[in-house]
Formats: structure tokens, sequence, C-alpha cells
């Protein structure tokens, strides 16, 4: 199913959004204006607010504290790819070139740090103190899963509890930030609110999951970025993981770890984990966190976003960029 066929309950109120994040590149600086359409004009697929007008379906539909907090969320996630590149020198994203690219590291920081701000004028728009003590926590933990990524770039000794609470602080709670806030504006009973965020987790973990197999098993064209882009920045993604746990002694992950310059060996991973069932085996664990997203939905009340929530995350672990 596509996404404009999941988001048929919300699509009018999304489009609401599009317009609220264009407003923020209009501001009567030029080169800022330059950096706001380069960074909010390459499109996405706009999950997260999308999971926001989703979550607060359910009881008390107030749409004018849910575009403010959606409309952060968007700004929140659109300043953590911003530094993201600048931090992994990446020179594309979504098939254009990156801020830091075209501009360099300097300009790439103050934007994010400039997008950063502007989220927080949002969500501060909402006029409620548990969306916004939420929102502040969650960038907290997504910086802290940033450094986590970071201080263990290139260390294969890792678990696979290791990596899920990392893939928790980079994504998944930026997905249970969506959810949750969702359910607390729309003045949602705790329980739901509770559920709306462990359907928000397991989501956030399923996706980050599937983004690291189309890491090994996309297109340049379909990531809009080189395929083996974790590997170079020496990030320890699961289908990576499960290839040294079969072959201990000697693979290509293990030898690019140990000598970083021998960039052969991204190529040969590649391709070893694209010629076994160590993709099968990811997508089956992504699928698990999809089926409890999902048996978390039975606990809210019948609505027509329950049924959106669900095919999303049937389309969260189909996707192919």
């Amino acid at each position: 199913m596509e996404l404009n066929q999941i988001y048929a309950p919300i699509v009018d109120d999304l489009s609401k959004i599009e317009d609220s994040i264009k407003k923020v590149g209009q501001v009567d600086f030029k080169w800022l204006a330059q950096l706001l359409e380069q960074s909010l004009g390459v499109g996405g697929k706009r999950i997260r607010p999308a999971l926001t007008l989703l979550s607060g379906h359910f009881f008390n539909y107030r749409l004018e504290y849910l575009i403010h907090m959606a409309t952060a969320i968007e700004l929140m996630h659109t300043a953590t790819l911003v530094h993201d590149d600048a931090i992994d020198k990446s020179f594309t994203r979504r098939g254009k070139e990156t801020i830091y690219k075209v501009w360099g590291t300097e300009a790439a920081i103050l934007l994010g740090d400039y997008l950063f701000a502007k989220a927080g004028v949002e969500v501060s728009d909402t006029q409620n103190v548990r969306a916004i003590r939420l929102f502040s926590q969650t960038l907290m933990t997504i910086s802290r899963g940033e450094l986590n990524q970071a201080k263990n770039s290139y260390i294969l000794n890792q678990t696979r509890e290791d990596y899920i609470q990392r893939i928790y602080g980079k994504t998944a709670s930026l997905f249970c930030l969506s959810t949750e806030s969702g359910g607390i504006l729309s003045e949602a009973p705790e329980g739901a609110i509770q559920t709306l965020r462990q359907y928000g987790n397991d989501l956030g973990l399923a996706f980050q999951i599937v983004d690291d197999i189309l890491d090994f098993i996309g297109t340049e064209k379909e990531l809009g970025k080189p395929a083996g882009s974790d590997l170079t920045q020496g990030t320890f993604t699961l289908p990576a993981m499960l290839l040294n746990e079969r072959y201990p002694q000697d693979n290509p992950i293990k030898r690019l770890f140990l000598d970083r310059s021998k960039k052969e060996n991204i190529q040969q991973a590649i391709e070893q984990i694209r010629n076994s069932n160590i993709v099968e085996e990811c997508y089956r664990i992504a699928g698990e966190y999809r089926d409890s997203a999902c048996r978390a939905l039975k606990e809210l009340p019948t609505d027509p976003a329950a049924e959106a929530l669900k095919n999303l995350a049937d389309f969260v672990v189909t996707r192919r960029n």
C-alpha cells in the first residue's frame, strides 16, 4: 500500500503541516533562506508528523496543537540529519547534495542549531508542559545516542542489546515522541498514551533495522547515498553483526574495522551479506518488532487511524528507501 493511501484519514491535515514547514523557510536573511530551502525542501515520507496526527485521532483531536507538535518533530528530525551529514562528512542525502557538501561544516552545524531552536518555538505553542518536557528529553536521548554511536565506531565487541539500545536513541526515541505526544495532546488516558508510546518504540526499531538492511542491499538511486555508508563510518549494524557472528575468525567487517584504509572490504561485506540469508534473518527480526507494534494497537479504541497505523507498520518493513 502506498503512503498516500495510508495517510487517507489525515491527508488534509498533513498538507497543513507541509504549509507550516514551508513557512519556516520564509525568512528575510537570503543565505539562511537558501540553507532552509535546501534542507527542508528535499521531501521525505513525513512519517513522524503523520504518526503524531494519527496518534491524536483516537480521542480529542485538537488539530491546532497537533500541527505545532508535528512541525516541531519534523524540524527536529531535519536538524539531526543536517548535523549527521556534517559529522559523517556525507555528500548526498535523498539524492541531493547535503548542506555540508555545499556550504561546509560550520553552516551545517549552525543551521541544525537554528532548526532545533525553531522546533522549540513550535513545541512551546502546544501550551502543554508535558509535551514540551518530552520534546526536550527526546533531544537529549538522540544526542546521547549519537555520542554512543561515535564512541563505538569501528568496535566489534558490541552485543545485540547494545545495538537495540543504540538504535532506540538514534531513531526509535523520535518515533516514541511522535506517538506519545499525539496521545498527550489529544487528552488520551494514561494507558492509551503508554500504548501509543510502545507502538512508536517498536515501529521505530523496525524502521531502523530495515534502514540498516537497505544500506547493504539498496542501490545508490534508491537510498539517495552510496550503499555501505554505515560501514564507511564504522557503524556496526545488525547485518554486519550477524556476519561477524557467523565468521568470527575472519570476515571483511573485521578486516575493515582493524584497518580502515582497506576500503575494498566494504564491497566484499556487501556482496557476502547479499549472498547469504542474513538479510532474511534481519527482516525476520524487523518483522517481529512490526508485529509487536501492531499488537499494541488492539488496546486502542476503534478508529480509522488504527488501520492506518497498522498499514504504516507494514509499509515500514517493505519499503526500499
